[in-house]
């Protein structure tokens, strides 16, 4: 795919290395991992700032750096590291005995953030905010769409019971990420402008 547009990451060290971009997908990781500390602890899926993460991340470094910083995120939480929501770690659950019921999104965050950079690189989205919040939405669609079908899997919760569970609580707290980063990524931009 041709980069049509520059990302945020690559306007503000356009300088290309491997050092560069390892530094970008570890500290894109890192930037996830510290999002997600905070965390209200709902049940089965806590409500967290760590998809906020991932859609920025998605964003700052383009399609493939994104995907890379989220798969290495992913894996880090999935190994043992407690970088997962409320510094948990692995992919099963203490409470449950079984895969944590939060798997799905986990799964969708490299594919979310590297469609939110895809369509930052292709068509600019991350300039205004409309087109910011297109952006977003369509990474928040990705996380959906894997989180509740495995969310269903693993517990059972079907139609308004799995919404309840697994899309409602979190549409509120997902529009003020979502409009968030509309403000900020624009912002960003503009201030690079001048």
């Amino acid at each position: 795919m041709t980069v049509l547009h520059p990302t945020l990451a690559r306007t503000l060290v356009p300088s290309r290395s491997l050092a560069r971009d390892i530094a970008l997908v570890l500290g894109g990781a890192a930037f996830v991992a510290v999002l997600a500390q905070a965390e209200i602890p709902l049940k089965p899926v806590p409500l967290t700032l760590q998809t906020l993460g991932v859609l920025l991340v998605g964003a700052a470094l383009g399609w493939k750096r994104a995907f890379a910083a989220l798969a290495v995120y992913v894996a880090a939480g999935a190994a043992g590291l407690p970088i997962l929501s409320g510094g948990s770690a692995g992919l099963y659950s203490p409470t449950t005995g079984g895969l944590r019921a939060s798997l799905g999104y986990l799964v969708s965050y490299p594919l979310a953030a590297a469609l939110v950079g895809f369509l930052v690189e292709r068509f600019a989205l991350d300039r205004k905010f409309l087109g910011t919040c297109l952006a977003m939405l369509a990474g928040s669609a990705v996380i959906y769409a894997f989180g509740l079908p495995v969310l269903a899997a693993l517990t059972g919760l079907k139609g308004g019971a799995l919404l309840t569970a697994g899309l409602t609580p979190f549409l509120l707290g997902d529009t003020l990420k979502l409009v968030l980063a509309a403000l900020l990524l624009p912002g960003v931009w503009a201030l690079i402008r001048k």
